[in-house]
């Protein structure tokens, strides 16, 4: 596989991190660069792990992993953004800083990078049996995905400043897009 297919998988794996991401940063009250980089970092992380898991499962679980992937991503996704527009509906009760931390804290952006990154686990199955490292794939993939994620945050600040206090439902909204569009990706390329 040319090093140019090995950016572009990482790039295309990376998008729906990417969109996460501006939904995250639309709802964070300031994210700065450090709260960016962290999210960067988790979804990276995260993004870089599940091909390799996908590529360990291998041929034994490629018809379950690929059968059931976007239920899991749109159950999950669609769960995180429901959970993000009634936050952002619900009255404001003082919205303290600590509260507005703990909304994006580590364990919910854990789940929402999972979330994005069930997609990268099958890829990984599929690269069981092709002639790829799947270390470099995953560092690459990795990598895209912290940029992107990064970059989605600092975007969606600026669009939560103009969004208002309750940018946290365009979130949510995106969030439940992001599940919605896999699970009907891999519907329509089914049937």
């Amino acid at each position: 596989m040319s090093p140019v297919s090995i950016l572009l998988i990482g790039f295309a794996m990376s998008t729906d991190a990417f969109a996460a991401a501006i939904g995250k940063g639309a709802a964070m009250r300031t994210p700065r660069f450090p709260d960016a980089l962290r999210a960067g970092l988790i979804f990276g992380v995260i993004e870089g792990i599940t091909p390799v898991i996908g590529w360990l499962l291998g041929r034994a679980a490629l018809q379950y992993v690929e059968a059931f992937d976007h239920w899991i991503a749109f159950g999950l996704l669609g769960a995180l953004g429901l959970h993000m527009i009634i936050n952002g509906v619900r009255p404001d009760a003082g919205g303290d800083e600590d509260d507005a931390d703990k909304h994006h804290g580590f364990w919910r952006l854990a789940v929402t990078g999972f979330a994005t990154s069930i997609d990268a686990m099958a890829v990984g199955i599929g690269l069981a049996f092709m002639d790829v490292h799947i270390g470099v794939m995953a560092v690459v993939i990795g990598l895209c995905t912290l940029t992107m994620v990064t970059l989605g945050i600092m975007l969606g600040r600026v669009l939560g400043g103009m969004v208002g206090k309750r940018a946290e439902i365009v979130g949510g909204v995106i969030l439940i897009i992001i599940g919605a569009t896999i699970l009907y990706e891999h519907l329509h390329g089914a049937a």
